[in-house]
């Protein structure tokens, strides 16, 4: 029996806007400081996308015409193009389409997707279908976000967490079935919507002036439960994944774990069982980019990936969203 062609990472580049704002930038917005930031989630700096009118297709643009340009791939030979953004450029057109049209990729179709944090697996995942199929040849994945558009600068909680970014992924098939995305465990439960949402700005309360003056098209997150299920849940998702293949630490090359916050990360490798040389972490340079962390963190460190490298990728988001992929490095 032929067996179905893999969906493998060929490609991968980013965009990561120039400004920084650094927690001693913060500490004169906000009452906070770069002792109490670091102490509680491990983030130094983020990037922040300054001009309006630029938005998540600018910064998710440049980062595919870098993976065009770096693939050798013309524009009409991508067949689909999907984003994950909880931070679309609008409520419609999708930002996949604008940025399709950016960039002149004319003979794909795509859409957007949104998963929150854990955004980059459920689409993944999603692709590795349509590659499974046979049909398809080359998919670009984006992930971007301008978290900074809807941060509450006047919100400690929240404000030292985010910051904004891009990367674009190149997925083709391969028929060598040891490589590539090798396996999925993904999950929902909707109580999550209880305790980190942005209410305004959908159907159910449409922007008007009382929603702006109550601040309700910012993030809300009440971070004690949050961080509570995510805990458990990356670590659950990781661990089961190991035993499902028989995986133990030494078999592990890295956990490319959601960058949120430190804390979780370290529970995750604790049971995993993982050394710290193991973790790949980036969030004192970046902060949480939502779904767009864990692809940030594969292009920050793809030089440390020999082929064949076993890499988990682990995440939690809004929704709740969580799960992890069994990936196998391929190139």
């Amino acid at each position: 029996m032929h067996s179905k062609p893999r969906a493998v990472i060929t490609g991968i580049e980013a965009y990561i806007p120039d400004y920084v704002l650094t927690n001693d930038e913060l500490s004169t917005m906000v009452d906070t400081s770069d002792e109490w930031i670091m102490s509680r989630v491990g983030i130094k700096e983020r990037h922040i996308l300054k001009e309006d009118g630029l938005g998540t297709s600018y910064m998710g643009a440049i980062a595919v015409e870098r993976l065009l340009k770096a693939t050798h791939t013309d524009p009409s030979e991508v067949q689909m193009l999907l984003c994950h953004c909880v931070t679309p450029d609008m409520q419609f057109p999708a930002t996949a389409n604008i940025i399709s049209d950016k960039v002149g990729i004319k003979n794909a179709w795509g859409y957007d997707t949104n998963a929150g944090c854990s955004g980059f697996l459920f689409t993944f995942e999603t692709i590795r279908r349509f590659i499974e199929t046979g049909e398809y040849k080359k998919i670009v994945l984006v992930c971007g976000e301008r978290m900074s558009g809807i941060v509450d600068y006047q919100d400690r909680s929240t404000c030292p967490l985010f910051g904004d970014a891009a990367v674009a992924l190149m997925i083709e098939p391969s028929e060598d079935d040891s490589l590539g995305f090798q396996d999925s465990i993904l999950h929902v439960d909707g109580i999550g919507r209880r305790y980190l949402y942005q209410s305004a700005g959908g159907s159910l309360y449409p922007a008007r002036e009382d929603t702006v003056a109550k601040r309700l098209h910012f993030i809300h997150q009440e971070g004690q439960q949050v961080f509570k299920h995510a805990v458990v849940g990356m670590a659950d998702v990781s661990e089961e994944m190991m035993k499902r293949h028989n995986l133990k630490a030494e078999d592990i090359a890295y956990l490319v774990p959601h960058q949120a916050n430190l804390r979780i990360i370290d529970a995750t490798a604790r049971r995993m069982g993982l050394e710290k040389d193991k973790v790949l972490i980036n969030i004192d340079k970046f902060g949480n980019t939502a779904g767009t962390s864990i692809p940030l963190a594969i292009w920050y460190f793809k030089n440390k990936f020999k082929k064949g490298d076993n890499l988990i990728f682990s995440a939690f988001g809004a929704g709740f969203t969580w799960g992890a992929i069994f990936y196998r490095w391929a190139y």
